[in-house]
């Protein structure tokens, strides 16, 4: 019978201090996250906003969710959504300054109907 080396399950502890840390770090940036959501960055803002949250899900996966002890086929599939993400988002900034841009609505603006049967020019 033979024995692989994962054969022996070891837990991966966390030290509390390690913990606390990253757990202040992912309450600044969240602060940041707050902070920056009412700065306009214009046509940046989706990149602003997907990079803080990048940061915060990679901390979260590599210390939380024990990324840090996992193999290279497991972060092939930790990275793969990220890739697609990033992909995904690509194509929308290539695709998204040759549409042409909406006119608001303003409410109010619009023009009133004359009554049916009325003539508007009789008036005048």
């Amino acid at each position: 019978m033979s024995h692989s080396k994962h054969a022996a399950h070891h837990p991966h502890i966390i030290e509390p201090k390690t913990t606390g840390i990253v757990l202040a770090i992912l309450l600044v940036f969240t602060l940041i996250t707050v902070w920056v959501a009412q700065i306009d960055f214009g046509y940046m803002n989706i990149i602003v906003a997907m990079g803080i949250a990048t940061v915060k899900a990679s901390l979260v996966i590599y210390f939380f969710m024990h990324g840090a002890h996992e193999n290279k086929i497991v972060w092939m599939y930790i990275l793969i959504p990220f890739i697609l993400v990033a992909v995904m988002i690509g194509g929308i900034f290539t695709d998204d300054p040759f549409r042409s841009k909406p006119v608001p609505l303003q409410f109010g603006a619009a023009p009133v109907a004359e009554p049916a049967g009325h003539d508007a020019a009789a008036h005048h």
